[in-house]
């Protein structure tokens, strides 16, 4: 692995670990408001379930459910090193699974990337050309080197931005990035 993208995801985990849990909650909220604008004219999303201590996506799910979108969670399958994907349409039955990331165990409901119009995306780190730092296995980047028509948005917070993400042949860039600031539109 890249000693360059190592060094800054160990530096920007860092600093969104030294966030307090009422700043993340505070932040995650400012973040699913502006998220749940962007994402209204959409019928199906892919939403992470979050894990501490990323940018929180419960109320998000819950929001996009109550208001009619279908909502797709990925599910990691490490060994293939891909992403299987199930509608959720209850966030209570998220269990944390593979790297502790939760997953709708027992209740999968099989969901086709095809039917999905935006997918929204963690992250570690990002720059203002909206190059993702992720955590380096790639199953992002292989799901949506092979869905480009995908709105592709990371969310995290302000102190996860970087001056410059290194980016590489099989990166894929972000079309958003959301922050408790505000969007980064490119694309």
């Amino acid at each position: 692995m890249d000693q360059s993208k190592q060094h800054l995801r160990n530096r920007l985990k860092k600093a969104r670990a030294d966030l307090t849990p009422e700043e993340r909650a505070e932040k995650s909220h400012a973040i699913v408001g502006l998220l749940l604008g962007l994402l209204e004219e959409f019928d199906t999303v892919m939403v992470y379930a979050a894990k501490e201590p990323e940018v929180e996506t419960k109320g998000l799910i819950e929001a996009l459910l109550a208001r009619g979108t279908k909502v797709v969670v990925p599910i990691i399958q490490r060994e293939t090193r891909t992403l299987r994907l199930s509608y959720l349409e209850d966030p209570q039955v998220l269990l944390p699974s593979t790297f502790s990331v939760p997953e709708p165990i027992r209740h999968e409901i099989p969901a086709e990337a095809g039917d999905i119009g935006a997918a929204v995306i963690p992250l570690i780190g990002f720059d203002d050309r909206c190059h993702r730092l992720g955590y380096g296995a790639g199953y992002y980047d292989r799901f949506l080197g092979t869905h480009p028509r995908v709105l592709r948005i990371g969310t995290g917070f302000a102190c996860q931005r970087a001056d410059r993400i290194p980016s590489e042949a099989h990166d894929i860039t972000m079309h958003r990035i959301v922050t408790e600031q505000g969007i980064t539109r490119c694309g």
